[in-house]
């Protein structure tokens, strides 16, 4: 059966969501290219019984495919490998939360064949969430561009719709450390962005913790330019050192007046070993990333692949 749309979802804490999810994907699918279709659902290690409903849903439904994944790997490796596994000629991403609606889809086709497109990607109109949420949503996006150079948009969702070309460049990146989001960017192609409102089905699983790792590890695997503020910073340090050495050689010799202060002393002990341990730090992470990289490990292991076979395919 030839393929025309995929649908992919991950599944982690999903059971209340995916059989209503699979209901309103297959009818918005069926109403877009008929029974052209698949939906590719991803068992990233979900502990409750996602799994379990999501073979179900392989038994009475051949369109569903269920990649199980041997464990947790987290969100951004478990879309990639849905995308991998996506046979369609166009592959449209989404959350299966139902935050994000699967009715969408309708509306960024219209789009992709209006503008000639291979991407069209939501953007929320307004960030949800409280004050804190909103404020460091923000600040993430203007640091994460200020520091990489890559033009991320503000309040990018996962709902996307792609052309297959599209998915193959994707997926031709071949990062162990992954940014999704930075990835789609840096893919190219012409994108385009629909506007969206999410809906609050749930609580967000991103603590302030993992927003602030997410960010790092963003920022460190698109950009080296920590490692050039590391190189200014201690430059910068050493000047000062050697013009205030040079001030206190000048009292001691031409006014007689030995250097005194303790507290200053230890003041400026602390401060600037303070400063080589972030220095080394920073370093660090590179360090680890490059380590990551070279043992060329799979960022996802698949434990098996649940289908229902169409007789006579």
């Amino acid at each position: 059966m030839k393929t025309k749309l995929s649908i992919v979802t991950t599944l982690y804490q999903s059971a209340s969501y995916i059989n209503e999810f699979h209901a309103r994907a297959s009818d918005t699918a069926r109403q877009l290219v008929g029974d052209e279709f698949e939906i590719v659902l991803v068992n990233d290690g979900s502990p409750d019984d996602s799994l379990e409903l999501a073979i179900k849903l392989t038994e009475q439904d051949p369109h569903v495919v269920v990649v199980d994944l041997s464990r947790n790997f987290g969100h951004h490796k478990a879309m990639m490998t849905g995308l991998a596994h996506a046979k369609g000629e166009l592959v449209f991403l989404v959350d299966c939360d139902l935050e994000e609606e699967p009715e969408w889809l309708p509306r960024f086709n219209q789009q992709m064949v209006r503008e000639r497109c291979d991407v069209v990607y939501g953007i929320q109109v307004e960030r949800k969430g409280g004050i804190f949420e909103k404020a460091s949503g923000a600040a993430f996006y203007k640091i994460f561009r200020k520091l990489t150079g890559i033009n991320q948009p503000d309040n990018i969702v996962t709902a996307r719709l792609m052309t297959q070309r599209y998915v193959r460049a994707l997926l031709s990146h071949r990062e162990r450390e992954l940014n999704i989001g930075s990835l789609w960017i840096v893919t190219g192609f012409k994108q385009t962005a629909h506007s969206v409102s999410k809906h609050s089905t749930s609580p967000t699983t991103y603590t302030f913790s993992r927003k602030l790792s997410h960010l790092v590890n963003a920022i460190t695997s698109f950009s080296s330019v920590p490692l050039v503020y590391t190189f200014y910073s201690g430059l910068l340090i050493s000047i000062s050192a050697l013009i205030f050495i040079s001030y206190l050689f000048l009292r001691y010799f031409f006014i007689s007046s030995p250097p005194s202060g303790y507290t200053s002393l230890i003041a400026s002990i602390w401060f600037f070993s303070g400063l080589i341990i972030f220095f080394l730090g920073v370093q660090g992470i590179y360090l680890s990333k490059i380590f990551s990289e070279v043992k060329q490990r799979p960022y996802t292991i698949i434990r098996e692949i649940h289908q229902k076979q169409i007789q006579g395919n």
